[in-house]
C-alpha cells in the first residue's frame, strides 16, 4: 500500500476480517461497519464485557455472492483495515477497483496475518501486537494499545507459572471441517506463526503435525486429513474449529458424537477420552485473543487451570471504553 496518511483518526470504518474488526474495537474505535462473514466473528467475547453494547445487526455483510465494489461506495468509510490483496486473489476484484475504491472513498489499511502459508503473502508478516500497535496509531490510541499489552503480558506470565512440564503437556492436531460429515478435516500446523494460532503456541502445545509431512492449509493448498491418517497420528487432543458460539452440547452433537459413531475415527485417543474440543474462530484482535486463551487452557490443561480467569473482563472494558 506504501505510505498512507490519514487526517485524524477514522469515524467511519470497515473491516473485512475480524482480526482488525475486533483491533478497531478494541481500539475505542467503535463497530466495523462490514465484515466478512458474521458466524465467523467471535462477538461472543463482548458479551461477557460488563457494560459493552455491541450490535451486530448494523455490521453489513460483505461476502454474499463475492465482495461488491457497491457495498464500499454504501459504506463510505473513512478507512478500510483489509489486506487489498485478499480482495484480488480471493474475490472478484482486479487493482483498478483497488484503486478507485482508495482514491475516491478511503485509503486502505491492513496485512493479512491470520496465516504464513499463502504463496501470493510474499511481504512482511506481522504478529497481533504489532499489527495492533500500528492500528493504534491510525486510532491516536498509544494508551489503550500499552494497556493491552500490560494485560497480555500479565496472562502470558500467569500461563508460564500454571503449564506443566513440556513432557507432560499433550499432542495436539488443529483442524477445520472440510464437510458438513464432521468426518473430513484441513490440517493446521500451531508453527505456520499466524495470529490464528497464536494461543496453542502460547499455550506450550506440542503439535501433532511437527513430526510428520502432513502439510498446512493454503488458500492453494486444500488437501484434507483422511481419518486413517488421523488415526496413524492418534493425538491426545484434537481442536476442531468452525463452531465458534456453540454450546458444548452444540459442538458434541456436530463434532464429538459423529467421531465416536465412526470405525475408524473412535480409535483415536482423542476420540476416545473425549479430548475434542471447540477451537473457536480463525480471526482474532487482542478481545478474542484473551477469551480464545483462557477457554483453550480450561479445556486442555484442567488440572492447572481449572475455572482460571486469565483475564479481567473490567479490565478490557475499562480500556475499549477509556475508563483506564
Amino acid at each position: 500500500m506504501g505510505e498512507v496518511e490519514f487526517d485524524g483518526p477514522p469515524e467511519e470504518w470497515t473491516a473485512l476480517l475480524p482480526t482488525y474488526a475486533d483491533m478497531g474495537f478494541a481500539l475505542g474505535g467503535g463497530q466495523t461497519l462490514g465484515i466478512q462473514d458474521h458466524a465467523r466473528f467471535g462477538t461472543d467475547a463482548y458479551e461477557e464485557l460488563p457494560g459493552i453494547e455491541f450490535d451486530e445487526d448494523d455490521i453489513v455483510e460483505l461476502t454474499e455472492g463475492g465482495v461488491d465494489t457497491e457495498l464500499f461506495y454504501e459504506m463510505n468509510a473513512d478507512a478500510h483495515f483489509i489486506d487489498p490483496h485478499i480482495l484480488t486473489h480471493w474475490y472478484d476484484w482486479d487493482q483498478s477497483d483497488v484503486d478507485k475504491v482508495r482514491d475516491e472513498i478511503g485509503p486502505f489499511f491492513g496485512n493479512f496475518i491470520r496465516r504464513h502459508s499463502d504463496e501470493w503473502h510474499d511481504y512482511r508478516y506481522y504478529d497481533l501486537y504489532e499489527a495492533l500497535e500500528l492500528m493504534a496509531e491510525v486510532f491516536q490510541a498509544r494508551a489503550r494499545y500499552e494497556a493491552y499489552v500490560a494485560l497480555h503480558d500479565e496472562m502470558l506470565a500467569t500461563i508460564d507459572e500454571r503449564l506443566p512440564p513440556a513432557e507432560e503437556r499433550p499432542t495436539a492436531m488443529l483442524l477445520y471441517p472440510a464437510s458438513g460429515s464432521g468426518l473430513e478435516f484441513f490440517p493446521f500446523r500451531f508453527d505456520d506463526g499466524g495470529i490464528s494460532t497464536k494461543q496453542w503456541r502460547d499455550l506450550g502445545l506440542t503439535d501433532a503435525l511437527a513430526a510428520t509431512d502432513v502439510g498446512h492449509y493454503s488458500y492453494t493448498d486444500r488437501g484434507t486429513l483422511d481419518l486413517e491418517t488421523l488415526l496413524d497420528i492418534d493425538p491426545e487432543v484434537l481442536l476442531v474449529r468452525n463452531h465458534g458460539g456453540e454450546s458444548d452440547s452444540e459442538f458434541q452433537e456436530a463434532v464429538l458424537e459423529p467421531l465416536q459413531d465412526d470405525p475408524v475415527a473412535s480409535e483415536v485417543q482423542a476420540v476416545q477420552d473425549e479430548a475434542v474440543y471447540n477451537a473457536g474462530y480463525l480471526d482474532q484482535g487482542p478481545i478474542i485473543n484473551f477469551y480464545h486463551t483462557e477457554r483453550a487452557a480450561n479445556d486442555i490443561y484442567p488440572d492447572a487451570f481449572a475455572d482460571a480467569t486469565l483475564f479481567d473482563r473490567e479490565r478490557v472494558a475499562n480500556i475499549v471504553t477509556g475508563d483506564f
